[in-house]
């Protein structure tokens, strides 16, 4: 039974798209696998690891009668990768009765793949077998541009948690408000924070939503680099985003997300302006003679000028000086260097502005005559 017949581009496609959510080591050994459906023309590709869903859609089947199926995504995934750039057909062969490991009758059926020169042969296991991923009503919807919401979430996402046992954490906390999207992100030790304005002129119902980092992994992947409108519908328990043909939905992360509003320093009055790149790189200069163990780097800051230094335990240092428009007292602080390379890596400004109270007050980074984004980073005890 021919299922699909296209160019080897068009199943290569949506098999990367739903392929990215699918582990190697599931819990489930057919949640390996992607669930191929085709109904007329239309032929749907799912992926899922019982927490993320990814369906998108390709009008590449075949004439004849409906037909659905799973097969091992890494091994169909890596045979169109290799295969060239020809016309392929996907045929079901007939189902063969056997016999289960538990002593039951089953019925085994192989995927088969054609081109030209070449023929493959996989097996499956039935589409009756796949988990359905729940499905709750939504209740709210917003929709915002595929590029703003890949800015806001690139400027955010390092500052999540990883595996903190405040699963809230692992996470990327979604607010919409007076047309506005806001996406923070903190681990306990830094936050950021970014404001984007939302399309359309209407106000927007207030929703609030904590969306996992496996799912933020799979949207900065996934978004394209363009104004196309993302759908975003949000439930009790669940978000769906909807883009480019792709649907993404999720469970939410729950639990109590922290006042984050209160430790964003509003008393910083120690301000100077930097050059983002000329900063950089001076930490990353800096970082080579520090430890795997301890990332810390002392800040020297005086009257127009900041010193990057670092040292380890086999007694070696490091210095590096930067020019700044600074004019206050002399300032001695320390940081981690990892933290402040990834805030000033995700952004894109000439220069950034650094405002301290002092050697223990927290740190807040902003892009200079802007407010929609804040980076609030806790000093280290060097």
């Amino acid at each position: 039974m021919q299922v699909i017949i296209g160019p080897r581009e068009s199943l290569l496609k949506p098999l990367m798209v739903v392929s990215g959510v699918i582990e190697s080591h599931p819990p489930m050994a057919i949640l390996s696998n992607v669930l191929i459906r085709k109904e007329g023309s239309d032929v749907a590709f799912t992926g899922s690891n019982n927490e993320v869903q990814i369906r998108t859609h390709a009008s590449i089947g075949a004439e004849g009668d409906p037909a659905a199926f799973t097969v091992s995504s890494r091994k169909i995934l890596d045979l169109f990768k290799v295969l060239p750039n020809t016309e392929v057909t996907v045929s079901l062969s007939a189902p063969k009765r056997g016999i289960s490991a538990e002593g039951g009758n089953q019925f085994s059926q192989k995927m088969e793949v054609k081109t030209a020169t070449s023929r493959f042969s996989l097996q499956t296991i039935p589409a009756a077998d796949y988990p359905a991923f729940p499905q709750e009503e939504f209740t709210d919807k917003v929709t915002v541009a595929a590029d703003k919401l890949r800015y806001l979430l690139g400027l955010v996402h390092y500052a999540m948690a990883v595996q903190d046992i405040r699963y809230f954490l692992n996470g990327i906390r979604l607010e919409v408000k007076d047309r506005t999207i806001r996406a923070v992100a903190t681990d306990g030790r830094r936050l950021a924070l970014c404001d984007i304005a939302m399309d359309g002129e209407e106000d927007a119902a207030p929703v609030s939503a904590t969306i996992p980092r496996r799912t933020v992994a799979e949207l900065r992947r996934l978004l394209p680099d363009s104004d196309a409108p993302v759908t975003l519908e949000i439930s009790e328990k669940q978000a769906r985003f909807t883009f480019d043909g792709i649907e993404l939905t999720t469970k939410l992360l729950e639990g109590k997300y922290p006042d984050y509003a209160r430790v964003i320093p509003q008393n910083n009055d120690k301000l100077f302006l930097v050059d983002r790149e000329a900063l950089l790189g001076a930490l990353h200069r800096t970082a080579v003679l520090t430890s795997d163990k301890f990332k810390g780097v002392r800040w020297m800051l005086n009257p127009g000028l900041l010193s990057v230094q670092s040292t380890n335990s086999e007694q070696e240092e490091g210095n590096d000086e930067i020019e700044v428009d600074y004019k206050g007292d002399p300032i001695d602080i320390g940081f981690n260097v990892d933290f402040l390379s990834d805030v000033l890596g995700s952004l894109k400004c000439e220069k950034v502005k650094v405002a301290l109270s002092g050697p223990q007050g927290s740190a807040l980074i902003t892009m200079p005559d802007s407010d929609t984004f804040k980076y609030v980073l806790m000093p280290m005890r060097l």
